[in-house]
Protein backbone atom coordinates (compact mmCIF):
# COMPACT_ATOMS: atom_id res chain seq x y z
CA UNK A 1 0.00 0.00 0.00
CA UNK A 2 1.38 3.49 -0.56
CA UNK A 3 0.50 6.97 0.88
CA UNK A 4 1.42 10.25 -0.20
CA UNK A 5 4.00 10.97 -2.80
CA UNK A 6 4.36 7.37 -3.30
CA UNK A 7 5.13 6.43 0.13
CA UNK A 8 4.59 3.29 1.55
CA UNK A 9 2.08 3.16 4.23
CA UNK A 10 2.75 1.12 7.16
CA UNK A 11 -0.62 1.37 8.60
CA UNK A 12 -4.10 1.21 7.54
CA UNK A 13 -7.29 2.94 8.97
CA UNK A 14 -8.04 0.37 12.26
CA UNK A 15 -11.47 -1.03 11.24
CA UNK A 16 -11.31 -0.73 7.58
CA UNK A 17 -12.90 -4.11 7.20
CA UNK A 18 -15.93 -2.93 9.04
CA UNK A 19 -17.06 -1.10 6.24
CA UNK A 20 -17.34 -4.05 4.22
CA UNK A 21 -21.32 -5.55 5.02
CA UNK A 22 -20.31 -9.34 4.35
CA UNK A 23 -17.25 -8.73 6.88
CA UNK A 24 -19.21 -6.80 9.42
CA UNK A 25 -22.05 -9.47 9.93
CA UNK A 26 -19.21 -12.19 9.98
CA UNK A 27 -17.03 -10.04 12.65
CA UNK A 28 -20.00 -9.09 15.32
CA UNK A 29 -21.29 -13.23 14.54
CA UNK A 30 -17.73 -14.21 15.49
CA UNK A 31 -17.86 -11.81 18.42
CA UNK A 32 -20.75 -13.35 20.20
CA UNK A 33 -19.71 -16.79 19.13
CA UNK A 34 -16.56 -16.29 19.99
CA UNK A 35 -17.30 -15.15 23.96
CA UNK A 36 -19.16 -18.51 24.41
CA UNK A 37 -16.52 -20.19 22.95
CA UNK A 38 -14.09 -18.89 26.31
CA UNK A 39 -16.90 -19.47 28.24
CA UNK A 40 -17.02 -23.26 27.69
CA UNK A 41 -13.10 -23.61 27.71
CA UNK A 42 -13.38 -22.08 31.45
CA UNK A 43 -15.97 -24.30 32.34
CA UNK A 44 -15.00 -27.95 30.73
CA UNK A 45 -11.61 -26.98 32.08
CA UNK A 46 -13.46 -26.71 35.64
CA UNK A 47 -15.66 -29.58 34.78
CA UNK A 48 -12.88 -32.24 34.61
CA UNK A 49 -10.62 -30.53 36.78
CA UNK A 50 -12.15 -30.14 39.77
CA UNK A 51 -15.63 -31.82 39.69
CA UNK A 52 -14.84 -34.79 37.52
CA UNK A 53 -11.40 -35.64 39.18
CA UNK A 54 -9.49 -34.11 42.16
CA UNK A 55 -6.94 -31.80 40.28
CA UNK A 56 -5.74 -34.84 37.51
CA UNK A 57 -3.56 -32.09 35.36
CA UNK A 58 -3.28 -35.37 33.28
CA UNK A 59 -6.62 -35.68 32.23
CA UNK A 60 -6.87 -32.24 31.96
CA UNK A 61 -4.31 -32.89 29.30
CA UNK A 62 -6.16 -35.52 27.45
CA UNK A 63 -9.18 -33.65 27.37
CA UNK A 64 -7.27 -30.31 25.49
CA UNK A 65 -5.11 -32.97 23.49
CA UNK A 66 -8.50 -34.82 22.02
CA UNK A 67 -9.73 -31.39 21.53
CA UNK A 68 -6.72 -30.56 18.80
CA UNK A 69 -5.66 -34.20 18.00
CA UNK A 70 -8.39 -34.20 14.64
CA UNK A 71 -6.95 -31.39 13.08
CA UNK A 72 -3.48 -33.14 12.67
CA UNK A 73 -5.12 -36.47 11.64
CA UNK A 74 -7.79 -34.31 9.34
CA UNK A 75 -5.44 -31.50 8.04
CA UNK A 76 -5.32 -32.81 4.62
CA UNK A 77 -8.54 -33.30 3.99
CA UNK A 78 -9.88 -30.32 5.53
CA UNK A 79 -7.34 -28.20 3.58
CA UNK A 80 -8.89 -29.94 0.37
CA UNK A 81 -12.46 -29.28 0.84
CA UNK A 82 -12.22 -25.55 2.03
CA UNK A 83 -9.98 -25.33 -1.72
CA UNK A 84 -12.61 -27.29 -2.94
CA UNK A 85 -16.48 -26.26 -1.49
CA UNK A 86 -18.28 -23.43 -1.17
CA UNK A 87 -16.38 -22.04 2.27
CA UNK A 88 -19.69 -20.16 3.50
CA UNK A 89 -21.58 -23.52 3.27
CA UNK A 90 -18.69 -25.25 4.85
CA UNK A 91 -18.26 -22.98 7.84
CA UNK A 92 -22.37 -23.04 8.30
CA UNK A 93 -22.40 -26.74 8.49
CA UNK A 94 -19.20 -26.72 11.09
CA UNK A 95 -20.61 -24.22 13.22
CA UNK A 96 -23.95 -26.28 13.48
CA UNK A 97 -21.87 -29.63 14.00
CA UNK A 98 -20.11 -27.66 16.75
CA UNK A 99 -23.67 -25.96 17.82
CA UNK A 100 -24.69 -29.88 18.61
CA UNK A 101 -21.44 -31.42 20.40
CA UNK A 102 -21.83 -28.10 22.67
CA UNK A 103 -25.33 -28.40 23.23
CA UNK A 104 -24.91 -32.67 24.09
CA UNK A 105 -22.07 -31.62 26.72
CA UNK A 106 -24.48 -28.83 28.05
CA UNK A 107 -27.34 -31.81 28.79
CA UNK A 108 -25.07 -34.04 30.08
CA UNK A 109 -24.06 -31.97 32.78
CA UNK A 110 -27.59 -30.26 33.72
CA UNK A 111 -29.09 -33.99 33.92
CA UNK A 112 -26.13 -34.90 36.09
CA UNK A 113 -25.07 -37.81 33.70
CA UNK A 114 -21.89 -36.27 32.72
CA UNK A 115 -19.14 -38.95 32.79
CA UNK A 116 -15.19 -38.35 32.05
CA UNK A 117 -15.43 -40.26 29.00
CA UNK A 118 -18.50 -38.30 28.27
CA UNK A 119 -15.71 -35.18 27.76
CA UNK A 120 -13.24 -37.07 26.40
CA UNK A 121 -16.05 -38.12 23.23
CA UNK A 122 -17.28 -34.73 22.68
CA UNK A 123 -13.95 -33.15 22.71
CA UNK A 124 -13.25 -35.12 19.66
CA UNK A 125 -15.91 -34.80 17.83
CA UNK A 126 -16.00 -31.36 18.60
CA UNK A 127 -12.74 -31.01 17.63
CA UNK A 128 -13.56 -32.97 13.76
CA UNK A 129 -15.40 -30.20 13.38
CA UNK A 130 -13.26 -27.45 14.22
CA UNK A 131 -9.93 -29.63 11.65
CA UNK A 132 -12.89 -28.40 9.31
CA UNK A 133 -14.11 -25.13 10.29
CA UNK A 134 -10.56 -23.61 10.62
CA UNK A 135 -8.48 -23.83 6.99
CA UNK A 136 -12.09 -22.43 5.73
CA UNK A 137 -12.39 -20.59 8.08
CA UNK A 138 -8.86 -18.76 7.84
CA UNK A 139 -9.14 -19.14 3.95
CA UNK A 140 -12.45 -17.44 4.24
CA UNK A 141 -11.08 -13.99 5.31
CA UNK A 142 -9.66 -12.86 2.30
CA UNK A 143 -12.59 -13.51 0.23
CA UNK A 144 -14.72 -10.97 2.36
CA UNK A 145 -12.48 -8.24 1.46
CA UNK A 146 -10.02 -6.69 -0.67
CA UNK A 147 -6.42 -8.01 -0.80
CA UNK A 148 -5.26 -4.86 0.37
CA UNK A 149 -7.44 -5.10 3.45
CA UNK A 150 -6.15 -9.20 4.05
CA UNK A 151 -3.94 -8.26 6.74
CA UNK A 152 -6.24 -5.70 8.43
CA UNK A 153 -9.19 -8.58 8.37
CA UNK A 154 -6.89 -11.12 9.82
CA UNK A 155 -5.62 -8.45 12.34
CA UNK A 156 -10.22 -7.24 13.23
CA UNK A 157 -10.75 -11.51 13.45
CA UNK A 158 -7.98 -11.94 16.02
CA UNK A 159 -9.52 -8.36 18.04
CA UNK A 160 -12.77 -10.31 18.14
CA UNK A 161 -11.23 -13.65 19.57
CA UNK A 162 -9.62 -11.44 21.83
CA UNK A 163 -12.74 -8.88 22.56
CA UNK A 164 -15.21 -12.41 23.37
CA UNK A 165 -11.88 -12.84 26.09
CA UNK A 166 -12.57 -10.09 27.97
CA UNK A 167 -16.28 -11.40 28.28
CA UNK A 168 -16.03 -15.26 28.25
CA UNK A 169 -13.76 -16.44 31.20
CA UNK A 170 -14.76 -13.71 34.03
CA UNK A 171 -18.19 -14.97 32.95
CA UNK A 172 -18.11 -17.94 32.84
CA UNK A 173 -16.49 -18.06 36.21
CA UNK A 174 -18.86 -16.09 37.71
CA UNK A 175 -22.04 -18.10 36.52
CA UNK A 176 -19.77 -21.56 37.86
CA UNK A 177 -20.17 -19.88 41.26
CA UNK A 178 -23.73 -18.86 40.92
CA UNK A 179 -25.20 -21.50 39.03
CA UNK A 180 -22.88 -24.05 37.92
CA UNK A 181 -20.91 -25.80 34.60
CA UNK A 182 -23.78 -27.13 33.19
CA UNK A 183 -25.63 -23.19 31.99
CA UNK A 184 -22.08 -21.95 30.81
CA UNK A 185 -22.07 -24.83 28.61
CA UNK A 186 -25.55 -24.38 27.23
CA UNK A 187 -24.54 -20.54 26.54
CA UNK A 188 -21.67 -21.56 24.30
CA UNK A 189 -23.82 -23.90 22.33
CA UNK A 190 -26.27 -21.24 21.82
CA UNK A 191 -23.77 -18.60 20.55
CA UNK A 192 -23.38 -20.70 17.49
CA UNK A 193 -26.57 -19.74 15.76
CA UNK A 194 -25.35 -16.00 15.51
CA UNK A 195 -22.10 -16.82 13.38
CA UNK A 196 -24.58 -19.18 11.30
CA UNK A 197 -27.22 -16.71 10.85
CA UNK A 198 -24.60 -14.02 10.06
CA UNK A 199 -23.24 -16.58 7.08
CA UNK A 200 -26.63 -16.64 6.08
CA UNK A 201 -27.46 -12.82 5.88
CA UNK A 202 -23.75 -12.52 3.57
CA UNK A 203 -24.47 -11.02 0.11
CA UNK A 204 -22.77 -13.98 -2.54
CA UNK A 205 -22.12 -11.28 -5.21
CA UNK A 206 -20.46 -9.16 -2.81
CA UNK A 207 -17.24 -11.59 -1.99
CA UNK A 208 -13.97 -12.26 -3.97
CA UNK A 209 -14.12 -15.91 -4.40
CA UNK A 210 -11.06 -17.59 -4.45
CA UNK A 211 -10.37 -20.17 -7.42
CA UNK A 212 -12.19 -23.75 -6.92
CA UNK A 213 -10.08 -27.03 -6.68
CA UNK A 214 -11.59 -29.45 -8.96
CA UNK A 215 -11.35 -33.01 -7.86
CA UNK A 216 -7.88 -34.54 -8.48
CA UNK A 217 -5.66 -36.79 -7.04
CA UNK A 218 -2.33 -35.65 -4.84
CA UNK A 219 -4.22 -32.22 -4.20
CA UNK A 220 -2.56 -32.31 -0.07
CA UNK A 221 0.82 -33.39 -1.84
CA UNK A 222 0.64 -30.07 -3.94
CA UNK A 223 0.07 -28.49 -0.66
CA UNK A 224 3.27 -29.81 0.95
CA UNK A 225 5.85 -29.57 -1.78
CA UNK A 226 4.10 -25.94 -1.90
CA UNK A 227 5.26 -25.26 1.12
CA UNK A 228 8.69 -27.07 1.19
CA UNK A 229 9.92 -24.81 -1.74
CA UNK A 230 9.52 -21.75 0.31
CA UNK A 231 11.98 -21.54 3.26
CA UNK A 232 10.26 -18.74 4.66
CA UNK A 233 6.90 -20.15 5.13
CA UNK A 234 8.53 -23.20 6.98
CA UNK A 235 10.04 -20.59 9.16
CA UNK A 236 7.25 -19.58 10.34
CA UNK A 237 5.20 -22.80 10.96
CA UNK A 238 8.21 -23.69 12.95
CA UNK A 239 7.42 -21.03 14.81
CA UNK A 240 3.92 -21.17 15.12
CA UNK A 241 4.74 -24.72 16.08
CA UNK A 242 6.79 -24.13 18.98
CA UNK A 243 4.29 -21.65 20.29
CA UNK A 244 1.42 -23.99 19.88
CA UNK A 245 2.75 -26.82 20.88
CA UNK A 246 4.91 -25.97 24.52
CA UNK A 247 3.74 -21.75 25.00
CA UNK A 248 0.20 -21.47 24.51
CA UNK A 249 -1.37 -23.92 26.57
CA UNK A 250 -2.35 -21.35 29.01
CA UNK A 251 -5.50 -23.67 28.97
CA UNK A 252 -4.09 -25.97 31.39
CA UNK A 253 -1.11 -23.64 33.08
CA UNK A 254 -3.49 -21.34 34.18
CA UNK A 255 -6.06 -23.98 35.47
CA UNK A 256 -3.24 -25.26 37.37
CA UNK A 257 -1.39 -22.14 38.95
CA UNK A 258 -5.17 -21.41 39.89
CA UNK A 259 -6.06 -24.34 41.56
CA UNK A 260 -3.02 -25.67 42.69
CA UNK A 261 -0.22 -22.56 43.75
CA UNK A 262 -2.95 -19.94 44.63
CA UNK A 263 -5.77 -21.54 45.19
CA UNK A 264 -8.59 -19.73 43.47
CA UNK A 265 -12.20 -20.42 42.88
CA UNK A 266 -13.98 -20.49 39.67
CA UNK A 267 -14.56 -16.86 39.51
CA UNK A 268 -10.59 -16.15 40.34
CA UNK A 269 -9.56 -18.26 37.33
CA UNK A 270 -12.35 -16.33 34.97
CA UNK A 271 -10.59 -13.47 35.31
CA UNK A 272 -7.19 -14.39 34.99
CA UNK A 273 -7.98 -15.68 31.40
CA UNK A 274 -9.74 -12.33 31.07
CA UNK A 275 -6.61 -10.00 32.19
CA UNK A 276 -4.61 -12.33 29.60
CA UNK A 277 -7.28 -11.31 26.99
CA UNK A 278 -6.17 -7.61 27.44
CA UNK A 279 -2.98 -7.93 26.17
CA UNK A 280 -4.41 -10.21 23.24
CA UNK A 281 -6.57 -7.86 22.38
CA UNK A 282 -4.18 -5.21 22.17
CA UNK A 283 -2.14 -7.30 20.37
CA UNK A 284 -5.09 -7.84 18.00
CA UNK A 285 -5.89 -3.94 17.36
CA UNK A 286 -2.55 -3.24 16.42
CA UNK A 287 -2.16 -6.24 14.14
CA UNK A 288 -5.37 -4.61 12.42
CA UNK A 289 -3.56 -1.43 11.77
CA UNK A 290 -0.54 -3.23 10.43
CA UNK A 291 -0.20 -3.37 6.52
CA UNK A 292 3.08 -5.43 6.33
CA UNK A 293 3.77 -8.22 9.35
CA UNK A 294 7.59 -8.19 9.82
CA UNK A 295 9.93 -11.30 10.40
CA UNK A 296 12.18 -8.71 12.79
CA UNK A 297 8.31 -7.94 14.78
CA UNK A 298 7.85 -11.96 14.98
CA UNK A 299 10.62 -12.59 16.77
CA UNK A 300 10.95 -9.66 19.21
CA UNK A 301 7.78 -10.56 20.27
CA UNK A 302 8.73 -14.51 20.74
CA UNK A 303 11.01 -12.92 22.61
CA UNK A 304 8.73 -10.94 24.51
CA UNK A 305 6.88 -13.89 25.40
CA UNK A 306 9.66 -15.97 26.57
CA UNK A 307 10.37 -12.81 29.34
CA UNK A 308 6.85 -12.54 30.62
CA UNK A 309 6.68 -16.49 30.73
CA UNK A 310 9.41 -16.04 32.94
CA UNK A 311 7.72 -13.62 35.35
CA UNK A 312 4.74 -15.71 35.69
CA UNK A 313 7.21 -18.70 36.65
CA UNK A 314 8.49 -17.45 39.60
CA UNK A 315 5.62 -14.91 40.14
CA UNK A 316 5.35 -15.08 44.33
CA UNK A 317 1.76 -14.29 44.31
CA UNK A 318 -1.40 -13.93 42.30
CA UNK A 319 -1.21 -9.98 41.79
CA UNK A 320 2.36 -10.90 40.03
CA UNK A 321 1.31 -13.56 38.00
CA UNK A 322 -1.81 -11.49 36.27
CA UNK A 323 0.33 -8.42 35.57
CA UNK A 324 2.92 -10.64 33.43
CA UNK A 325 -0.36 -12.34 31.95
CA UNK A 326 -1.15 -9.60 29.79
CA UNK A 327 2.23 -8.62 28.09
CA UNK A 328 2.12 -12.54 27.18
CA UNK A 329 -1.09 -12.45 25.97
CA UNK A 330 0.32 -9.41 23.72
CA UNK A 331 3.26 -11.14 22.81
CA UNK A 332 1.83 -14.15 21.67
CA UNK A 333 -0.75 -13.00 20.13
CA UNK A 334 1.48 -10.62 18.05
CA UNK A 335 3.14 -13.45 16.89
CA UNK A 336 0.16 -15.79 16.04
CA UNK A 337 -1.66 -13.17 13.79
CA UNK A 338 1.74 -11.35 12.11
CA UNK A 339 2.45 -15.55 11.11
CA UNK A 340 -1.12 -15.77 9.93
CA UNK A 341 -1.28 -13.20 7.53
CA UNK A 342 2.44 -13.47 6.24
CA UNK A 343 1.09 -16.82 5.46
CA UNK A 344 -2.25 -16.02 4.32
CA UNK A 345 -0.03 -13.09 1.84
CA UNK A 346 2.39 -15.26 0.46
CA UNK A 347 0.37 -17.83 -1.05
CA UNK A 348 -1.66 -18.19 -4.63
CA UNK A 349 -5.46 -18.10 -3.59
CA UNK A 350 -6.03 -21.33 -4.87
CA UNK A 351 -3.84 -22.96 -2.42
CA UNK A 352 -4.32 -21.36 0.76
CA UNK A 353 -6.86 -23.53 2.02
CA UNK A 354 -4.39 -26.53 1.81
CA UNK A 355 -1.85 -24.43 2.94
CA UNK A 356 -4.17 -22.90 6.00
CA UNK A 357 -4.73 -26.46 6.60
CA UNK A 358 -1.66 -27.04 7.55
CA UNK A 359 -0.56 -24.07 8.83
CA UNK A 360 -3.72 -25.04 11.32
CA UNK A 361 -2.44 -28.88 11.92
CA UNK A 362 1.17 -27.19 12.73
CA UNK A 363 -0.27 -24.87 14.91
CA UNK A 364 -2.86 -26.49 16.75
CA UNK A 365 -2.14 -29.98 16.18
CA UNK A 366 0.90 -29.88 18.81
CA UNK A 367 -1.42 -29.16 21.54
CA UNK A 368 -1.86 -32.91 21.54
CA UNK A 369 1.99 -33.55 22.14
CA UNK A 370 2.43 -30.29 24.53
CA UNK A 371 -1.06 -30.92 26.73
CA UNK A 372 -0.65 -34.59 27.97
CA UNK A 373 3.07 -33.41 28.52
CA UNK A 374 2.50 -30.13 30.36
CA UNK A 375 -0.55 -32.34 32.49
CA UNK A 376 1.96 -35.25 32.98
CA UNK A 377 4.99 -32.70 34.17
CA UNK A 378 2.38 -30.72 36.58
CA UNK A 379 1.70 -34.17 38.17
CA UNK A 380 4.88 -35.34 39.03
CA UNK A 381 6.75 -31.78 39.96
CA UNK A 382 4.79 -28.25 40.04
CA UNK A 383 2.50 -26.31 38.47
CA UNK A 384 5.30 -24.18 37.90
CA UNK A 385 7.38 -26.51 35.76
CA UNK A 386 4.50 -26.17 33.20
CA UNK A 387 4.86 -22.36 32.89
CA UNK A 388 8.61 -23.20 32.84
CA UNK A 389 8.75 -25.26 29.58
CA UNK A 390 6.80 -21.83 27.98
CA UNK A 391 9.49 -19.58 28.42
CA UNK A 392 12.24 -22.21 27.67
CA UNK A 393 10.74 -22.74 24.28
CA UNK A 394 10.46 -19.34 23.17
CA UNK A 395 13.95 -18.83 23.67
CA UNK A 396 14.84 -21.69 21.87
CA UNK A 397 12.97 -20.85 18.52
CA UNK A 398 14.72 -17.48 18.63
CA UNK A 399 17.66 -19.15 18.71
CA UNK A 400 17.12 -21.27 16.43
CA UNK A 401 15.40 -18.84 13.80
CA UNK A 402 18.57 -16.83 14.33
CA UNK A 403 20.84 -19.26 13.74
CA UNK A 404 19.20 -20.24 10.44
CA UNK A 405 18.81 -16.83 9.12
CA UNK A 406 22.45 -16.53 9.59
CA UNK A 407 23.73 -19.28 7.49
CA UNK A 408 20.92 -19.79 5.20
CA UNK A 409 21.69 -17.82 1.43
CA UNK A 410 17.38 -18.44 0.70
CA UNK A 411 17.02 -16.25 4.10
CA UNK A 412 17.79 -12.69 3.99
CA UNK A 413 16.62 -10.90 7.15
CA UNK A 414 16.53 -8.35 7.88
CA UNK A 415 15.32 -7.47 4.31
CA UNK A 416 17.49 -5.41 2.19
CA UNK A 417 15.52 -3.75 0.34
CA UNK A 418 11.40 -3.73 -0.07
CA UNK A 419 10.09 -5.68 -3.63
CA UNK A 420 8.46 -2.79 -6.03
CA UNK A 421 5.47 -5.44 -6.15
CA UNK A 422 3.14 -5.16 -2.80
CA UNK A 423 2.60 -8.79 -3.02
CA UNK A 424 6.43 -9.12 -1.57
CA UNK A 425 6.38 -6.31 0.70
CA UNK A 426 5.23 -8.65 3.67
CA UNK A 427 7.21 -11.62 3.21
CA UNK A 428 10.80 -10.61 1.42
CA UNK A 429 10.84 -13.93 -0.94
CA UNK A 430 14.53 -15.39 -2.32
CA UNK A 431 14.79 -15.99 -6.01
CA UNK A 432 14.78 -19.76 -5.27
CA UNK A 433 11.21 -18.95 -3.95
CA UNK A 434 10.25 -17.05 -6.91
CA UNK A 435 11.25 -19.62 -9.71
CA UNK A 436 9.15 -22.10 -7.84
CA UNK A 437 5.94 -20.02 -8.51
Amino acid sequence: MSGKNGVDSETVPLFSSLKIRNYRLYFFGGLISNTGTWMARIAQDWLVLVILTKNDAFALGVTTALQFLPVVLCAGIAGSAADRFNKRKLLQCTQLAMLVTGALLAALVLCGWVQLWHVFVLSFLSGVAAAFDAPARQAYAPEMVPKELIPNAVGLNTTSFNAARLIGPAASGLMIYHWGVGWSLLVNALSFIPVIWALALQRPAELHPSPRLGHQKGAIRDGLRYVARRPRIIVLLFTVFMLGTFGMNFQITNALMATEVFNLDSDGYGYLGTIMAVGSLTAGLWAAKRAHPRMRLIMISMFGFGLSCLGLTFAPNVVVYAICLAPAGLFALTVMTCCNASVQLSVEPEMRGRVMALYMAIFMGGTPIGAPLLGWIGDISNARWTVAVAFISAFLTVLVVLLYAARSKDFNWPPKAKSADPDFDYVTHSESELQCR
